[in-house]
């Protein structure tokens, strides 16, 4: 008896601490020695491997924005899970401020999804420290896969910020050394606020964000965020690289006059770019313009005649 009652204290959740000064962080969970520390140790770990159906009213963001557009499909997120219901658990940790609540490592979109659905979420719970929460949020995101370029740009922008080194942020996106240096080149060049004014852009890839990089000098920013006009997040782009673009200066006009025999103008030739206008006065030519309209043919074939002799 003694022992099970043992075991039901260990499996009851802990008794509110009293103070602040009292709490210790759930982050960095403490197990005594010796038998008992073993089976809370166990029954830790069986609880980290189990799925649990979380109060969505009880769970709060946590780790770092890795969607620049949040809403983006989430209304068709909701009625998938209305009609299919969850089918991928959402990883969260305890809340470090909160032994109540919880923090999302990643599923922020199905939790948002549930919540306004009104359903429990189903999740794993793992202890975690911070560090930790940005390695798995990272790594999930990779293997998902649909995150745009700039998304995991804006990512690593934000480990950086937070003091990690480069090979943490390289774990966490699972990419080398060199595209990490690329990337952060890129958030280093172009502003937060002019990436979150074009937003995701899922079909520009590295090369063409470089591009841009390149094409924004200082004193830009605000003049690049005004042209960022679009339906899409990628017209928005495209936007933005067009005002960017110096645009060519038009070729020069060179403007030649058209002499007949006598030595009369009889008009002018414009040359502009690749094209020539030939502009003859109906006046001067009498009839000449007409003449050379019927025989524009027969005159070309002469011409490419004696051009192959």
């Amino acid at each position: 008896m003694a022992r099970k009652n043992l075991l039901q204290g260990l499996m009851d959740s802990p008794p509110a601490p009293q103070s602040d000064a009292a709490r210790v962080d759930v982050a960095k969970p403490r197990y005594g020695s010796g038998a008992i520390g073993a089976v809370s140790q166990s029954i830790s770990d069986l609880k980290s491997r189990a799925v649990q159906e979380i109060d969505p009213r009880m769970i709060d963001a946590g780790g770092l924005r890795d969607r620049l557009e949040e809403n983006a499909g989430l209304d068709e997120l909701i009625e998938s899970i209305r009609e299919y219901g969850q089918q991928v658990p959402v990883l969260l940790r305890p809340n470090p401020n909160d032994a109540e609540r919880f923090q999302v490592v990643y599923g922020r979109r199905r939790v948002a999804a549930l919540r306004q659905l009104g359903q429990p979420v189903k999740a794993l719970i793992r202890v975690l420290d911070d560090r930790a929460v940005v390695l798995a949020q990272g790594q999930e995101n990779t293997a998902r896969r649909d995150l745009s370029f700039i998304e995991k740009v804006n990512f690593a922008r934000q480990m950086q910020e937070m003091g990690y080194d480069r090979k943490v942020i390289c774990d966490a996106l699972h990419v080398d050394k060199t595209l990490i240096s690329r990337m952060l080149s890129v958030a280093d060049r172009i502003p937060a606020a002019l990436i979150q004014a074009i937003g995701a852009a899922p079909s520009v890839g590295r090369d063409r964000w470089l591009k841009l990089a390149d094409l924004l000098t200082a004193g830009q920013e605000q003049a690049a965020i005004a042209a960022a006009q679009g339906d899409t997040s990628d017209d928005r782009f495209e936007a933005v690289l067009v005002a960017l673009t110096p645009r060519k200066p038009p070729a020069p006009r060179q403007d030649q006059p058209l002499l007949g025999a006598d030595g009369r103008a009889l008009g002018q030739v414009r040359r502009s770019g690749s094209k020539a206008v030939l502009t003859l006065d109906a006046k001067t030519a009498q009839g000449f313009d007409q003449w050379l309209i019927e025989n524009m043919s027969e005159l070309h074939h002469r011409w490419t005649t004696e051009r192959d002799e």
